[in-house]
């Protein structure tokens, strides 16, 4: 004789899975009981003695579905908005002026790039107000001397800061003997 697989043990889990499955079977109802909701089609519903249209099949010979079983396509924004940064510092030189004077001093800075969406929280999300990245010296500028600080402890000695600038030199290529000159000419910028 074989015993039922259910047991007081299981009593609870299916008790939770059926009423699981009974609130999901009301979920995704767009009806709110007003009269102006849209009536849901069924073949109950359908009117008899007409005919339903039936979709031409397809080029591989198979019938597509209809679009009420395909659902709804939601539209989606053609772009993102776009990201707001925080102002830098009047006081403080802007990324593309610090590279552009460490090219002057004739300091390397190969393939600078403008990499200041990466400051928004779709990048990085450090919060900088500019970002220019080069293969020898990355140049954060920040809204405030605060922020700056704080990024610059988190990089430890792998950066350098002066006011609401921080050089990264994480990802640079830059020898530890040069970087006093990076940081020499950036001392020098008002």
């Amino acid at each position: 004789m074989q015993t039922a697989l259910v047991t007081t043990r299981n009593l609870p889990a299916v008790g939770i899975l059926l009423v699981a499955v009974a609130l999901s079977a009301g979920c995704g109802s767009d009806d709110d009981g007003s009269p102006t909701a849209t009536p849901s089609v069924s073949s109950e519903a359908a009117p008899t003695g007409l005919p339903t249209p039936q979709a031409a099949p397809g080029a591989d010979g198979a019938t597509p579905p209809s679009a009420a079983a395909q659902g709804t396509t939601q539209r989606r924004p053609a772009s993102p908005p776009p990201v707001v940064l925080p102002k830098r510092p009047a006081s403080a030189p802007g990324a593309k002026q610090v590279v552009d004077a460490f090219r002057a001093a004739g300091l390397k800075v190969p393939r600078p790039k403008d990499r200041s969406v990466d400051c928004g929280p779709d990048g990085l999300g450090l919060g900088c107000s500019e970002l220019m990245a080069t293969d020898a010296v990355t140049v954060y500028v920040f809204p405030d001397e605060t922020s700056a600080s704080d990024i610059a402890e988190t990089w430890g000695g792998q950066s350098y800061q002066r006011g609401a600038v921080v050089l990264n030199y994480l990802e640079a290529k830059t020898p530890a003997a040069d970087r006093p000159r990076y940081e020499k000419v950036l001392n020098g910028l008002g």
